[in-house]
């Protein structure tokens, strides 16, 4: 396939010229189609490479097409959430109209990480390990995993390496929604892992799982809970989330934990019984005050809570990373030797940071990247090479653990912008949902940045699609 970029008063606009091509792929010419479909218009420095070329690293280098019609993207959400754009000062850059290009075996292997962590987290020698530095509500058990997890990947010229689990992921169903505005400019070579129905589908049917599994039966009204809802950067995706479950014949309210009451009938709200809480709250082990209905709730067993304060125990804790990238301490508990092995390649060297390697992991502090082990948001956290005397030693106040330094890798934009990337496994038991990718410029992951937010991630069909 011929493609070609065509400069037309400072844009560009990618085309194909030719129906047919041939993709290349272990030694094998697999003839594909290109179905004919809208140009793309692209960014006042146009796309000066081929885009139907099936490596990756040579895309985020130097493609500069804009892949997401944000216009469109936003209608789709004022759909839920009619306010969205009233703020563009909030979220003006929560999307992100470029792709990051992943070659498809990169996304498998983060696919067989995702299960790997599910399948350890269920290994009651780690259980126990893990738990010893976990709150008491951890030991409460409500019998199922805790939902979601979004795990964090940096891709290395050595492959992708895992930095961070989290189990209460914010952004699984804007980028379900992101994927339905993804025009790729070059279909045939590059797409998406799924799509934005199936990616929807699996996202309500993971939470809706995760609660039968604790109560025995399906929720017939749904609360999604955190502090402040309206204030959160993320609150048009719990609109989302509402539509979502009503969709699915579940009642969905959005509540601050101060709205719930829990009684002789159970956990309810001003309206009613609710006998699932989809779980936004930061406070993971549900300490606060303004949260003692809901933990009580929990506690009794009479609401089921996802993700719970065992499963943040189990998975996110960022002290865990250093077991689960042991592989001498997994294969003791007799966890799978190829498990242990695949852990420990893609999962950096982390240790806590104690009294006793506070001196060495200074000296050494270039090579690390510093976070609390509760955090979240990347709150607190701290490259080595940008951290100060100071900052240091307030961080002794807190536990914190050192993660040696992998880094983002970078994708360039229009201007030779360049922004960081990493990439987000969405997961449940049921293997992985969605990915997505984060762009953004500075020391931590955020959504300030021009030209970056949330992104698409395109990769390489599967042969015979």
């Amino acid at each position: 396939m011929e493609r070609f970029c065509v400069r037309i008063k400072a844009t560009a606009v990618c085309s194909a010229r030719s129906e047919q091509c041939h993709v290349h792929r272990s030694n094998r010419t697999i003839p594909v189609v290109v179905e004919p479909r809208t140009p793309i218009i692209v960014g006042q420095t146009g796309c000066e490479i081929d885009c139907a070329t099936l490596e990756s690293a040579p895309l985020n280098q130097r493609c500069a097409c804009e892949v997401v019609d944000i216009l469109r993207l936003h209608e789709s959400i004022r759909g839920a959430f009619p306010e969205f754009t009233t703020d563009p000062a909030v979220h003006a850059h929560l999307f992100s109209p470029y792709a990051l290009f992943v070659d498809r075996p990169a996304l498998e292997a983060m696919g067989r990480v995702a299960a790997a962590v599910f399948d350890v987290a269920g290994n009651p020698g780690y259980s126990q390990r893990v738990l010893q530095w976990a709150p008491d509500i951890a030991t409460h058990d409500p019998g199922s995993a805790g939902g979601v997890l979004g795990l964090d990947f940096h891709l290395t010229v050595d492959g992708p390496r895992l930095i961070e689990v989290n189990t209460n992921p914010g952004g699984l169903l804007l980028n379900a929604v992101l994927l339905d505005a993804v025009r790729s400019c070059a279909p045939a070579a590059w797409t998406t892992w799924t799509t934005a129905t199936e990616a929807h589908s699996a996202a309500v049917a993971a939470w809706l799982d995760d609660a039968r599994q604790q109560s025995g039966r399906a929720p017939s009204r749904v609360a999604i809970v955190d502090s402040a809802p309206r204030e959160q950067f993320l609150y048009p995706e719990f609109e989302l989330y509402a539509d979502a479950f009503r969709e699915h014949g579940v009642d969905c309210v959005i509540r601050a934990p101060e709205d719930l009451r829990f009684g002789p009938e159970g956990l309810a709200d001003a309206d009613g019984p609710i006998d699932m809480v989809y779980n936004r709250l930061t406070d993971f082990a549900l300490e606060e005050a303004s949260h003692a209905d809901l933990r009580q709730a929990y506690l009794a067993g009479d609401v089921a809570l996802t993700p719970h304060p065992r499963a943040h125990a189990l998975f996110a804790d960022k002290r865990n990373l250093a077991v689960l990238g042991d592989a001498a301490l997994l294969g003791g508990f007799g966890v799978d030797a190829g498990l242990t092995a695949l852990l420990a390649e893609v999962i950096p060297t982390t240790v806590e940071v104690v009294p006793g390697n506070r001196d060495a992991l200074w000296a050494a502090r270039n090579g690390y990247f510093f976070k609390p082990a509760a955090g979240f948001g990347s709150r607190g956290s701290y490259r080595g090479d940008k951290l100060t005397r100071r900052t240091w030693e307030s961080m002794a106040s807190a536990t914190y653990i050192a993660q040696a330094f992998a880094p983002p890798s970078m994708r360039i934009v229009h201007g030779g912008q360049s922004l960081k990337a990493d990439v987000r496994c969405f997961a449940s038991e049921a293997g992985v949902l969605l990915f997505a990718a984060r762009l953004y410029q500075g020391q931590t992951t955020n959504m300030r940045t021009p030209g970056g937010g949330f992104a698409a991630v395109l990769t390489t069909p599967l042969i015979g699609e």
